[in-house]
């Protein structure tokens, strides 16, 4: 009979646990959390410009407190009720303006609507715009279209806006930092396309706290010498290049890993279930913290990092199919987005690994940075975890 050591089942476990992380996106799961958005389309009907704004009910909860009867369920019939109000609200968070003057937009229109992650409140405003004399016009006009809805209650709240001029299709992400986008046919060459994902792929990793702790769990042994001894014990790395070459190994896996699901989910290729990949994202902090603490008989982080990346790549994909890209943008915002992506990583790195290689000889790092942050990451990333699948409300 042959008996497996214990280093070789920790990295067992660790390996099944990853492709399990890996493989459960393609079966259901239930009660899983999305995050914040609301849906906007500009769009040209006829002669009529028009602009619609899906709010999550959910969203709008917190507002307005719409549980009228406390059942924990929010109605259509309770938001109906509050139509005024919803109104005035919506009208004084969305702003359009042409040239610099400001677009009218009346009463809107309030209908109920169903997205995958449940029901919405979709609102429906014909748009009168001086200088505007029929919607042909607003491809070449300088409209700019102005968010703020719910920024003030959840700063990780995110505007998804898509317009449709016909031949002149583009979308922008509006956050708390950047509210406001220009539209129109200046706006959706492939060029500029390209540029504004570069700039919301190093901002979608920066304000990916989960993105961010993962990367920091797989770069925070590299200043360190591998030993049979407990991390703790671990001696510091004394040539630059090995730590450097470990780090790019690293960052290169988790690169390549991403960019290939991106682009499948993306093209249409794969379509993992969405409920699945924000927990998924989570277990692998989890994993990532638990491969540290494993010391010696832990699995190379540049193999955890190609794995991993899979399923972080699910969760890039997820912004760009929520905005809702023509064929036309997709191949310059899927570049510009995966080079935004890296540029945002590459960022991260540079700040930490000089930090990591000044302190690595102290106690200080070995016991607090890297098993006491660890073992922070993983009570996080067991909390994410629980969250997302709701198990915490």
């Amino acid at each position: 009979m042959m008996f497996l050591s214990p280093n070789w089942r920790a990295q067992r476990w660790l390996v099944a646990a990853a492709l399990a992380c890996f493989s459960v996106l393609s079966a259901p799961v239930a009660h899983a959390h999305s995050s914040s958005n609301s849906y906007l389309t500009l769009s040209t009907s006829g002669t009529a410009l028009t602009l619609r704004a899906d709010v999550h009910l959910r969203d709008l909860d917190l507002i307005f407190d719409l549980d009228a009867n406390r059942d924990g369920q929010v109605t259509w019939g309770e938001t109906q009720a509050r139509g005024p109000e919803l109104n005035d609200w919506l009208g004084q968070g969305i702003a359009i303006t042409a040239a610099g003057q400001k677009c009218a937009l009346g009463r809107a229109d309030l209908q109920a609507s169903e997205h995958a992650d449940g029901t919405y409140l979709s609102a429906l405003w014909l748009v009168n715009c001086p200088g505007l004399s029929s919607a042909a016009d607003a491809a070449d006009a300088r409209l700019a279209l102005r968010y703020g809805l719910i920024f003030s209650q959840d700063s990780l709240h995110r505007g998804l806006l898509k317009v449709d001029f016909g031949d002149h299709p583009t979308s922008a992400l509006l956050s708390p930092e950047r509210p406001e986008a220009q539209v129109g046919r200046d706006n959706s060459s492939p060029l500029k396309v390209f540029g504004r994902y570069i700039l919301e792929g190093v901002w979608h990793i920066w304000i990916g706290i989960d993105h961010i702790v993962f990367l920091l769990s797989l770069l925070v042994l590299a200043p360190l010498q591998s030993s049979r001894q407990r991390v703790v014990h671990w001696q510091a790395a004394t040539q630059v290049r090995p730590v450097v070459l470990d780090v790019l190994a690293v960052v290169t896996a988790f690169t390549v890993a991403h960019s290939i699901t991106l682009g499948l989910t993306i093209t249409g290729w794969l379509t993992p279930p969405a409920d699945l990949v924000e927990p998924a994202i989570a277990l692998s902090v989890v994993l990532a913290a638990l491969n540290n603490l494993l010391g010696f008989s832990a699995l190379k982080r540049w193999r955890l990092a190609f794995v991993f990346g899979l399923v972080h790549g699910f969760g890039f994909a997820s912004v760009l199919l929520d905005l809702g890209l023509p064929a036309s943008a997709l191949l310059a915002a899927l570049g510009g987005f995966n080079i935004g992506v890296e540029l945002g990583q590459l960022a991260i790195v540079g700040a930490f690994l000089p930090v990591a290689w000044m302190l690595r000889h102290t106690r200080f790092y070995r016991w607090l940075v890297v098993a006491g942050g660890s073992a922070a990451i993983v009570v996080l990333g067991v909390f994410w975890t629980l969250e997302r699948v709701g198990w915490l409300g």
